[in-house]
């Protein structure tokens, strides 16, 4: 029986996004090799996007591939289907229907392919390359454009019956609240906690309160930046604009905790750039709404993964996660 010597062990990570793509080769310790990226919204057809892919990875992999092995890869992407392979219905991206996107991949590279969605796939970069590591029990959110999340139970990543289990952004933490751009619901997680509901927010507040430094900015430049440069300045509406939607995503976390009690919940995305201003009033409020037997036992952290290669990491991670 062969050794396998880990260290020669890589996994191509693929990140898809509306816009652009993210791709890196990654080994056992999530040191990303190589990296490059292409547009997404560039290809009509997934068939010219993942020759596309090809063409700039091949090389890649050529230099890397003399003395390393690829294990498979690994892709994260909107509305992307772990059971099937399949990315399904994406509104964000070019190609509609139903993408048989795994098959395509394999056909093409001659490698194992698995997908699942990007929030999911960030939970897993977590678990063997981030703050989780050594974690069973976690909850991963993303409050980024939008809020995304995946969760970890008894070590494995939730996928539910059909694989899209997860969807905490979406839930409903103000009935009848604001309603979603996009969805049509109204209150979700999202609306509110999102780098876009922070907007909404700021751009609310400032109405009624002409005396606030975000009135300084036009329009179109409000948003979660903004509001974190006056809170900086100790602007009292850029600072009660993260308290607010550091309660809601409290509340919210509330709810999560006592559905799974996680042993953490990370929290990943450009939002978090905000600190102590948003983190101590969602710590509050998500202490103030537990029980008393789930208070005071759930840790709640930012992601240690670094912000630029964390969706080649979390992608890459699905080629090891089993």
């Amino acid at each position: 029986m062969s050794l396998i010597d880990l260290s020669k062990q890589v996994a191509l990570g693929v990140d898809i996004g509306g816009t652009n793509t993210k791709f890196g080769i990654v080994n056992h310790r999530g040191e990303v090799l190589d990296k490059g990226n292409l547009r997404t919204d560039a290809y009509d057809k997934v068939e010219d996007f993942i020759d596309a892919l090809y063409e700039h990875v091949y090389p890649m992999m050529e230099k890397h591939g003399t003395e390393k092995h690829f294990d498979g890869i690994g892709v994260g992407a909107p509305n992307a289907n772990y059971y099937k392979g399949t990315i399904e219905l994406a509104p964000n991206l070019p190609w509609k229907g139903v993408i048989p996107f795994a098959e395509l991949m394999t056909a093409k590279f001659n490698l194992p392919c698995t997908v699942t969605n990007d929030a999911n796939a960030a939970a897993l970069g977590e678990m063997l390359f981030g703050a989780a590591r050594g974690m069973k029990d976690f909850i991963m959110i993303t409050l980024g454009t939008g809020v995304g999340s995946g969760i970890i139970a008894n070590g494995s990543l939730i996928y539910g019956h059909d694989g899209f289990a997860g969807e905490l952004g979406h839930t409903i933490v103000k009935p009848g609240g604001r309603k979603h751009w996009s969805t049509g619901s109204e209150g979700s997680l999202e609306a509110y906690a999102s780098a876009t509901g922070i907007t909404i927010t700021a751009k609310k507040m400032r109405a009624e309160f002409p005396e606030s430094m975000l009135n300084q900015y036009p329009e179109d430049e409000v948003n979660s930046k903004t509001v974190y440069e006056c809170a900086l300045k100790e602007d009292p509406i850029a600072i009660e604009v993260f308290r607010y939607t550091g309660q809601k995503l409290g509340e919210a976390l509330a709810n999560f905790v006592m559905f799974s009690s996680p042993e953490a919940i990370l929290l990943f995305g450009g939002v978090i750039k905000a600190g102590d201003f948003i983190l101590k009033p969602a710590k509050l409020h998500m202490e103030r709404n537990l029980l008393p037997i789930f208070r005071n036992k759930v840790k709640l952290v930012f992601s240690e993964l670094d912000e630029a290669d964390a969706a080649i990491l979390g992608a890459s991670a699905l080629v090891w996660e089993k």
